[in-house]
């Protein structure tokens, strides 16, 4: 009986460690928030402009973002000599593909509905809870080709499912998975279900927030036109929008 009360109170110190030192969903986030410039820093973004290159399919494109927060989030892109966009407002979505149509087409009511986290700059994990989210810690994973990561299981306000891994060295986003699709790439035609996975490079500061600069886009439903690897080059953060880019129209960029 002597040596069983050591032993029990052993027990009882493991259990405590180990519980004291387990991580929480909070605690992850909360360090990927402090890893990106800090929660005041994040939602002090009140527009961002990035514009880069797309590889897509063996051809470059010409990559523009505008987003305004909770407003708007448009790319537009060149084709050929023509100019598509993917437009996407708090009420509406409309995409413009010229080669696939003559002009632009809505969004069905629940693209539209699935897209609206894209009009978060922050990103969805960014003071979730006050944006009526819900967020879990899946637990450990790997992910981006080895990165070990916290993987979380993002649930928004509108019922959308956005899996997230964050290094556990970095404690940055590195790779997320969704169904739904966003600005880069949307949900398969053929397979609703068929889950798109985004990766996350590159990080460099930006105005004192650290930003992905290479996204790449991974389908597995085996259709070439939602992936492709974009490299931003040029960032602002808090710069004027034109109001243009609100209205489902191309914007033509003047020859030089």
């Amino acid at each position: 009986m002597k040596n069983l009360i050591p032993l029990g109170l052993l027990v009882m110190f493991l259990i405590s460690v180990q519980f004291s030192s387990a991580q929480t969903v909070d605690d992850v986030i909360a360090k990927y928030v402090s890893a990106r410039g800090g929660k005041a820093k994040l939602l002090s973004v009140q527009t961002l402009y990035m514009e880069g290159i797309r590889q897509m399919m063996g051809t470059d494109h010409i990559v523009k973002v505008s987003k305004v927060q909770n407003k708007l989030s448009r790319i537009d892109f060149e084709v050929g000599t023509q100019n598509g966009f993917n437009l996407v407002t708090p009420t509406e979505g409309w995409f413009y593909i010229p080669f696939r149509s003559p002009n632009p087409f809505p969004m069905q009511a629940d693209v539209v509905a699935g897209q609206q986290t894209d009009l978060d700059i922050a990103g969805p994990l960014v003071d979730y809870a006050a944006k009526g989210h819900k967020a879990e810690l899946i637990g450990k994973d790997t992910a981006n080709g080895g990165d070990s990561c916290y993987k979380i299981k993002l649930t928004a306000n509108n019922g959308k499912i956005i899996f997230y891994w964050i290094a556990i060295k970095s404690n940055l986003l590195v790779e997320s998975a969704t169904t739904s699709g966003n600005m880069f790439g949307s949900a398969s035609k053929k397979d609703p279900n068929a889950p798109i996975y985004t990766l996350y490079k590159d990080y460099a500061a930006v105005d004192g927030i650290q930003f992905p600069h290479t996204i790449i886009i991974k389908t597995t439903s085996g259709e070439n036109g939602g992936g492709g690897s974009t490299t931003f080059d040029k960032m602002q953060v808090n710069g004027p929008i034109d109001t243009l880019l609100y209205k489902h129209i191309p914007i033509v960029t003047p020859a030089e």
